[in-house]
């Protein structure tokens, strides 16, 4: 288990995921600069909860989403 501070994360320069919409919604924030790990928040709450996938998980994840099985 690789641990990832909170401070490390409020540092973290944070970006919207392409995956998220433009009306608003939906937004997902992610951070690089975590070798192997992907942190992921919801941009409407910056100070709320990060998850932490492993670059794998992730990558599964999104190609889930492409593939319609997260809908």
């Amino acid at each position: 288990m690789t641990y990832v501070s909170r401070a490390g994360l409020n540092a973290a320069e944070w970006r919207k995921s392409s995956h998220s919409n433009t009306q608003g919604g939906d937004c997902v924030e992610v951070a690089d600069g975590f070798p192997g790990l992907v942190p992921v928040r919801d941009s409407k709450r910056p100070e709320g909860p990060v998850i932490v996938f492993s670059g794998d998980a992730w990558r599964a994840f999104v190609a889930g989403l492409g593939a319609g099985r997260h809908d």
